[in-house]
């Protein structure tokens, strides 16, 4: 058990109040923070003592959707201009020449530039493996920089040749992925509050996998009590892609493979009228 007090501190809160603290503290056990307040309110013994007089302590943030691969194309010229389809289409094939070496540099790179930023945790939406990468990969790298990791499992199961929008090579079957996403919870997976690393499931989008992959996803997570996530409704592509494979716009879909609770978020949410 190990014990921090900061102290001296001008403390900003982001709690129902607002509060700013001037002389401010914070009391921590074993990387929790247990007590804020005024210095001469906290304990004033610890095993590490930081005296922080002259700075502004602000709480971390939170980031809950990354592509940390896409730092690596995010300047490409073909893709700036185009729409979310055509945009997907033109990377496609960038990524499917992705290494284990580009997905963990990629990682260093996203997280040092979101710690710089005041990110303390963030979750990041991994959603293909081509040539030997695996979501370890990226663990591997975040466990270097100390940023909490949500890691989560994307993939990809329908390709254009069954009528989805990536290209064949960037897919996977469903029994891979499910197979592999139970390995990644059993191996990783930390629901401990303060936890480094916890596993998601997140099957990439309604226009990338089928319905019975989005169902079997949502039983193997509670299962295991991880949490899921998606893209949705990221446009009126994607309205119209729902309604004609599925017969449901996307939040109808999301109801129909029981993919509405607490334990699913989603990304975007933008193209739902």
């Amino acid at each position: 058990m190990t014990t921090l007090l900061i102290k001296n501190a001008y403390i900003v809160t982001m709690d129902d109040h607002q509060r700013e603290i001037p002389e401010g503290g914070l009391f921590i056990r074993n990387g929790i923070i247990e007590r804020v307040g005024l210095t001469r309110d906290l304990p004033q013994t610890a095993d590490e003592v930081l005296d922080l007089n002259g700075h502004i302590v602000l709480p971390g943030l939170v980031n809950t959707h990354h592509h940390f691969y896409q730092t690596l194309t995010r300047a490409v010229p073909a893709a700036q201009d185009a729409n979310l389809f055509n945009w997907l289409k033109t990377l496609y094939p960038i990524w499917a020449r992705l290494t284990p070496d580009d997905i963990f540099i990629s990682t260093q790179t996203a997280l040092a530039e979101l710690a710089l930023s005041g990110c303390t945790t963030a979750s990041d939406h991994l959603y293909l493996f081509p040539n030997g990468s695996k979501l370890d990969d990226e663990i591997a790298a975040a466990s270097e920089i100390g940023v909490r990791l949500q890691a989560s499992r994307g993939s990809m199961s329908l390709g254009e040749s069954k009528g989805g929008l990536p290209p064949d090579s960037v897919v996977d079957t469903e029994e891979n992925i499910l197979k592999d996403s139970q390995r990644l919870i059993e191996k990783y997976h930390d629901a401990k509050p303060g936890a480094m690393t916890q596993i998601v499931l997140a099957p990439c989008s309604p226009f990338s996998v089928t319905s019975d992959l989005m169902k079997q996803s949502a039983k193997l997570a509670r299962e295991y009590g991880v949490h899921l996530h998606t893209h949705l409704a990221e446009t009126e592509d994607e309205e119209k892609f729902c309604m004609q494979m599925f017969g449901h716009r996307p939040v109808g879909y999301m109801q129909s493979v029981d993919w509405v609770g607490s334990d699913v978020w989603f990304a975007r949410g933008l193209g739902q009228r």
